[in-house]
């Protein structure tokens, strides 16, 4: 029986590397590493001060009135929703808007509002904090207010599993789309962990790199927190066909699995069956694969274990697979990660051009992967995935191509 075919119209992002698609994606491709020291939010008693952080955010229409019901990682998905909607040209009216859905993925929630709160009451002594610290805090709220801020009244709603929340968030909106429920569905995820309390989080669990995210190499020693968000535009082939959409690349496939055995450290297991359901969903053989954008982010065990992973699905076709970590140059978005990540995997299946692992110094033994090493390289790619493992033992993987009518 044949599937839906579905297709990437439009993308838009912002992140430490850019404040739109195109920006990221040229800093990808020449290698530009976004960490510095955070300087937007104080920080008080953290020994991590630096991070990946959007010094300014671009111009944007949004209203006045609906940016004090917003916390940080709403506006961000916002801004990146809105660019993806102009590229693909796609006009929202009332004629289309219930065909027309959103789902945003996010890992952490509003801490920004959280932390204003406690700000308030515990330092200040105030009787009360801010009126919509609610709405700003819930983890749907960023699906919410793309919604609001376009005008699409279709299915809309948010996701959340760690790291792996935008690969969720594409596999959704697929479904939503092949099971006929829209036409047209925002997808993607956005993250603004940047905040006191969440880096003093992550430093408890002793991840946290001192200067640089150098996945793969052997001197790597922990990841980086950054903050972005990334949405694309999907629709059936039918849809975007009907309309003259600009098609820049298809979605083939997504595959999804658990552990279930810890809620911080993966298995082999789950990420090599994620990885197989997506190439079955996918149509997919692993001679097709061309490029594995890597979960990848810097971490002694995670690395060796996406290897493995790597090797059960692919064996002897490995070596000749291109494989990089993004999260090198953008840091770790969290939730966001594999949103930026999908702007990596369409724009190399166009251009052919493979976006580089930064900071790598050394080989590790056990991750003999080819990781494109510090500069970007020119090839042919006939499909590429990207992996997302998450905290909870939550995978997701999704597959892209180049569109052929």
């Amino acid at each position: 029986m044949s599937r839906t075919r579905i297709v990437i119209t439009g993308i838009g992002g912002l992140c430490s590397l850019g404040t739109d698609a195109a920006a990221i994606w040229k800093s990808m491709v020449a290698g530009v590493v976004g960490v510095g020291e955070i300087v937007n939010r104080p920080l008080h008693d953290v020994k991590t001060r630096i991070g990946s952080e959007i010094k300014e955010l671009p111009r944007h229409d949004i209203d006045p009135k609906r940016l004090v019901t917003m916390d940080r990682y709403s506006l961000l998905a916002a801004i990146a929703a809105a660019e993806a909607v102009r590229g693909a040209r796609l006009e929202i009216s009332p004629d289309n808007s219930t065909r027309i859905g959103a789902v945003i993925g996010t890992g952490v929630c509003g801490w920004e509002a959280i932390e204003e709160g406690y700000r308030v009451t515990l330092e200040e002594k105030k009787p009360r904090i801010g009126v919509f610290t609610v709405p700003r805090v819930m983890p749907g709220a960023p699906a919410g207010q793309v919604s609001m801020t376009l005008g699409v009244r279709g299915p809309v709603y948010g996701v959340t599993s760690a790291c792996s929340s935008s690969n969720h968030a594409f596999a959704s909106a697929m479904d939503q789309l092949r099971l006929g429920r829209a036409d047209v569905m925002l997808a993607g995820g956005t993250e603004a962990p940047l905040v006191f309390g969440v880096i003093k989080g992550w430093e408890a669990l002793r991840v946290l790199s001192k200067d640089f995210c150098r996945p793969f190499s052997l001197d790597r020693s922990g990841l980086l927190l950054g903050e972005g968000a990334g949405v694309v535009v999907l629709e059936t082939l039918e849809h975007a066909l009907a309309r003259g959409a600009p098609i820049l690349a298809e979605l083939a496939g997504t595959g999804m699995s658990a552990d279930a055995t810890d809620i911080v450290a993966p298995t082999v297991e789950g990420p090599t069956a994620a990885i197989r359901a997506c190439l079955a969903d996918a149509g997919l053989s692993p001679s097709d694969v061309d490029y594995v954008n890597a979960h990848g982010t810097g971490t002694k065990a995670n690395d060796i274990i996406e290897t493995q992973a790597l090797k059960a699905v692919f064996g002897d076709r490995l070596p000749g697979i291109s494989v990089s970590s993004t999260k090198s140059m953008h840091s770790h978005c969290l939730g966001a990660s594999g949103a930026l990540e999908m702007i990596a995997c369409v724009m190399a299946v166009r251009e052919g051009i493979i976006p580089p692992t930064m900071g790598f110094n050394e080989p590790d033994p056990n991750c003999d992967l080819d990781v494109t090493p510090n500069a970007a390289r020119h090839r042919p790619v006939r499909a590429a995935i990207s992996n997302g493992f998450a905290f909870g033992g939550t995978n997701a993987v999704v597959a892209v191509k180049p569109f052929h009518g």
